[in-house]
This record gives structure tokens, sequence and C-alpha cells, in this order.
């Protein structure tokens, strides 16, 4: 299994009327381990859309367990549970704060998709290449 962390801080602008983390921003900060989790395997989004592929997001889903709040430093936990097959890949998050609270947890699939035809491809090379070794 693969797994990374990031840490982000929570911006006021994050924030709602009641001082929680808006709900909405989660899958920024989803993106932002995803991303993180990618150039710690050394794949670069860049590259991959470079060679003309693309990951759109296919399925988000999120649970809420207790609020983010400003200014809290969040502990985020990716993880590719199983190796992925076919044309999409699922990340696993788990949030926590500075307490070690659990809270969020979520998961999104994505798809890789041919730019110039639209249509979903098979796993790149490049991905499965860097991911083979935590699957054996």
């Amino acid at each position: 299994m693969f797994q990374s962390e990031v840490q982000i801080r929570v911006r006021y602008s994050e924030t709602d009327q009641m001082g929680y983390v808006y709900y909405g921003n989660f899958a920024a900060y989803y993106e932002v381990a995803r991303t993180e989790a990618f150039r710690q395997m050394q794949i670069s989004y860049k590259e991959i859309e470079s060679e003309g592929i693309i990951m759109p997001v296919l399925e988000m889903r999120t649970k809420y367990i207790r609020p983010a709040r400003y200014d809290d430093l969040l502990k985020i936990i990716v993880q590719v549970k199983t190796k992925p097959q076919g044309t999409r890949i699922t990340f696993h998050y788990e949030v926590f704060n500075e307490a070690q609270e659990l809270l969020n947890v979520g998961e999104t699939t994505l798809v890789f998709v041919d730019v110039k035809s639209g249509r979903p491809i098979a796993l790149p090379p490049i991905i499965l290449s860097k991911l083979d070794s935590f699957y054996n």
C-alpha cells in the first residue's frame, strides 16, 4: 500500500461564519495531498499532461467528523490502498488536527483520460511502474 502525508495550515479565508473550515475546501485539501503524493513518487502532473493525459475526478466521498478551524495545522494522510488497474485510481484520505483528532475521512476516484479523444485510457506505465513496488 502506498501512503503519503502532507500538512496544511488553515487560512482565515477557508473558514465560514462559524469559524469552521468551509466543507468545500476539503476537496482542495485532498488535491494538495494527491499532488504531493505523486511528487513523492517522482510523478509530475505536468509531465502526465504533457503526454496528453488528464485525470479528472470521477467520484468524491467525504465524511465530516469534527470541524477544522482557522489556524489549525492539519495533517492529511493519503493512501492508495489497492494497486490501480484499468482506467482508474482511488485515493483515501484521513485529516487530523494537531491534537491527532480525526476530523475528516474521504475518498476520490480519478480516471485517466486521453485529452484528444476525451476517452478513458489504461493506467499510464509511468504511474504503474512507480506504484508497483508498493504492492508486491
